[in-house]
């Protein structure tokens, strides 16, 4: 299971753990006792961890298109559990959704010229229709503005018309060529992508943090992944937009900010390239008003890379696809038939109180195989039922954060597994925020901020806002690692006293702004 031999078609080499055979100490002899475990840890080396992780915990496996990964059900039905969430939110704020065409013309791809050149290197054509060469290439969505807004100036007339509030759950391609990566960084992903239109910008600005808010709401509350609101800099914003909200996240491991999910009004930059007029109760007339905004198949990758440990995945209860796996435990001699009875009991209980549970009821592997499995795969509570639980009328209750190990009179079941799963989940939050607040590193100057960075922390910096400062941060901090940029600038701000210069140019500063390097 953790060692099949795969390739990344990238160009990377993957080690062939297959057995375990030429691991020596440690390594061994937790390939001899289970036959699982991970052969790499999450402190020595995060990136053979990661990719061994996602495999091993069956979330994906390797495809033989590089850069593209099938999801497996254990990942995806992650996604729909957030899908349904956000999916409902938006339609109690009368969002409505739609399907637009995988494929776009190069006529309109081309029309936004600034939006595009952002895209450009990333767009895969196809070009061919068999074995006949098409007379105009086609390209591949990379993202729907130019697909979906010839088709808003044909449908916005009036003001009556607004605002026109659409959203498509579907794939897209961007075709990467920075290493790719597992959720992180592939060619092809899921996501959604809401596009609106309204009369005034006020209305604008307002859904934009509404979304955020959504945004937040799916990393905090579902996947406990601590997350900063803030916005991008004119230089990171969305190619094309007036502005950029996100929620950024931070990998304390690697010492990368990730972009969680973004937010943006695009202004009326499209509006004027797509001709989308309205005319006022007044008769006046008028451009629309426009966002855009997404959240894609990443944040899986995110929540695996903050909660995950040496022993696999750690998934937070609310989108476990399992929540409790009962193991029966039996000894020689035991009441074999009893215990199983006793476990398929356990699991009806709880899923008629609306847990999603399961039973490894399998003969042919051992209770610690079945351990050691379900822990590679994240599960947040085992419950374990021997002979001495079925006598005392009690199962034990084993927690995946953790490791410990709680007693639970059968009489109480449903309530204790509901405060231990309520409790796995605030406790997966309150650590990941732990790890990231202890990352944070405020500088003032540029010697400090560099110390900071070789410490790969997460720096709060003053910041004269100027862009072609912000470049030249990226300039003389390029190396190996990669640049560093900004990764936001918070909304909530910590004060900024009288006088307080950037701390990159010396200049009066405006903001404070996190810098570091980033996925």
């Amino acid at each position: 299971m953790a060692g099949k031999d795969k390739k990344d078609l990238a160009g990377k080499e993957k080690k062939d753990s297959a057995a375990g055979s030429n691991t020596k100490g440690k390594k061994k002899e937790v390939k001899k006792e289970t036959g699982l475990g991970l052969t790499h840890k999450k402190d020595e080396n995060f990136g053979e961890w990661y990719s061994e992780v996602v495999v091993s915990g069956e979330m994906i496996e390797y495809y033989d298109i590089s850069g593209c990964y099938i999801l497996r059900p254990w990942a995806m039905s992650i996604w729909e559990i957030m899908q349904a969430f956000f999916d409902s939110e938006i339609k109690k704020m009368n969002i409505k959704n739609c399907y637009f065409p995988l494929f776009v013309s190069p006529a309109v791809l081309q029309k936004e010229k600034d939006h595009i050149e952002g895209f450009a290197p990333e767009v895969a054509w196809v070009t061919k229709s068999g074995e006949s060469d098409l007379e105009v290439p086609i390209a591949i969505r990379p993202t729907s503005e130019t697909v979906m807004y010839p088709y808003y100036s044909k449908w916005i007339r009036g003001h009556r018309d607004l605002p026109l509030r659409l959203n498509q759950w579907c794939n897209v391609v961007r075709w990467e060529f920075s290493h790719p990566t597992p959720f992180i960084r592939s060619r092809e992903f899921l996501w959604q992508e809401g596009h609106t239109a309204f009369a005034t910008k006020e209305e604008a600005d307002q859904e934009v943090l509404d979304i955020l808010e959504l945004y937040r709401r799916i990393y905090e509350e579902f996947l406990a992944v601590p997350v900063t609101k803030g916005k991008k800099s004119e230089l990171e914003k969305f190619a094309g937009g007036l502005y950029t909200t996100t929620v950024e996240a931070f990998i304390p491991n690697t010492g990368r900010g990730i972009q969680g999910a973004t937010s943006h009004c695009l202004g009326q930059n499209f509006a004027k390239m797509f001709e989308i007029n309205f005319e006022n109760d007044k008769g006046e007339k008028g451009m629309v008003w426009q966002n855009s905004w997404a959240y894609t198949t990443r944040t899986i990758g995110v929540m695996i890379m903050t909660h995950g440990d040496d022993k696999g995945l750690v998934l937070p209860p609310k989108v476990a696809a399992i929540q409790v796996v009962v193991i029966p435990v039996p000894f020689k001699d035991a009441d074999t038939q009893g215990i199983l009875d006793a476990c398929s009991a356990t699991v009806k209980t709880l899923n008629e109180s609306g847990f999603r549970a399961e039973a490894d009821l399998r003969d042919n592997y051992s209770p610690g195989w079945k351990y050691s499995n379900w822990e590679m795969k994240g599960v947040p509570l085992r419950i374990e039922i021997g002979p001495r639980d079925l006598a005392n009328k009690q199962v034990r209750a084993v927690r995946r954060d953790n490791g410990a190990k709680i007693d639970i009179p059968m009489d109480n079941l449903v309530e204790e597994v509901k405060n231990l799963l309520d409790n796995i989940q605030q406790n997966l939050f309150d650590v990941a925020k732990q790890k990231k607040d202890a990352c944070i590193q405020v500088v003032k100057t540029w010697e400090e901020f560099v110390e900071a960075l070789g410490q790969k922390k997460l720096i709060l910096a003053p910041w004269c806002d100027e862009e072609e400062v912000e470049k030249d941060v990226k300039t003389r901090t390029k190396g190996e690692m990669g640049a560093a940029k900004t990764l936001c600038s918070p909304f909530v701000q910590p004060e900024l006293p009288e006088g307080t210069l950037c701390f990159a140019s010396g200049k009066p500063a405006k903001k404070w702004t996190y810098w570091g390097r980033s996925y």
